[in-house]
């Protein structure tokens, strides 16, 4: 399984456009992708305007595919013309227990 754990500041005054873009998406991922066994959305209690994403997929290819879905490219598209991104970083991995 591949994991990808991602971190997403947004401006304050977006978080909760922000929020509900991303829930969307993730809905979409986790019902629309074979690959896709989780997409959870999480915001920082001290920090609201700071989201975790965890994402786990079958396999390399899986976390491809999901990259090129309509749903994918659709957010991606509203998050880079809302200017909804102050800072992000990435962390994949593969599962080793669990």
């Amino acid at each position: 399984m591949t994991s990808l754990i991602v971190t997403i500041e947004t401006p304050a005054d977006k978080a909760d456009l922000f929020l509900s873009l991303i829930t969307v998406a993730a809905e979409a991922a986790r019902s629309l992708e074979p690959g896709c066994r989780r997409f959870e959305v999480a915001r920082l209690t001290d920090r609201p305007n700071v989201f975790t994403l965890a994402e786990l997929y079958d396999n390399p290819a899986a976390l491809e595919a999901h990259r090129l879905t309509p749903h994918f490219l659709l957010l991606k598209e509203q998050l880079e013309s809302g200017n909804l991104v102050l800072g992000k970083t990435s962390q994949l991995g593969e599962v080793v227990s669990g």
